[in-house]
């Protein structure tokens, strides 16, 4: 008997939304604030649209804080698909590379000792990565793709 790979169909996206910007930091908010926009019109549960739109605003501050550090900002690529059960966004650009093309570990911070010595960052990974279902980090040709699985919650009433 022959086995055959059995190819499964192509799921077309519901919606795609997609903006693009640069990566400074006035240009990631109005971003932002235009996703969550055209997110909140693809009728998406609150508690999905409040964890996309918390990555979103860390993955995006972090392009512009981090990738395109000591350089002029350039393009960022925001593309989300939104399926019947899950959402995948897919962040790109040509910034820096992460240190050792690797995503950070999504650890919290030490915040044992006095009050006044905790840190006021390095929350931002572990927040990543506790609410995404998948999270992919890949270099290419100088540039970047974040890639972001979130599973969806029909909307009540819908």
């Amino acid at each position: 008997m022959v086995r055959r790979d059995i190819a499964l169909p192509y799921v077309r996206p519901l919606r795609v939304i997609s903006v693009d910007t640069m990566g400074s930091e006035l240009a990631v908010r109005a971003a932002l604030e235009d996703m969550r926009g055209a997110l909140t019109k693809a009728a998406l549960d609150e508690d999905t649209l409040g964890s996309v739109t918390l990555v979103l605003a860390e993955a995006l501050n972090n392009i512009a804080e981090h990738a395109y550090a000591g350089m002029q900002p350039g393009q960022v690529q925001v593309r989300a698909e939104i399926f019947a059960d899950y959402i995948v966004i897919q962040l790109r650009d040509h910034g820096c590379a992460l240190p050792g093309l690797q995503l950070p570990a999504g650890h919290l911070p030490d915040a044992s000792g006095p009050r006044e010595s905790l840190p006021e960052g390095g929350f931002g990974w572990f927040l990543i990565h506790e609410l995404t279902e998948t999270l992919n980090y890949k270099r290419a040709n100088g540039e970047n793709s974040l890639e972001l699985r979130f599973a969806r919650k029909p909307c009540s009433g819908s």
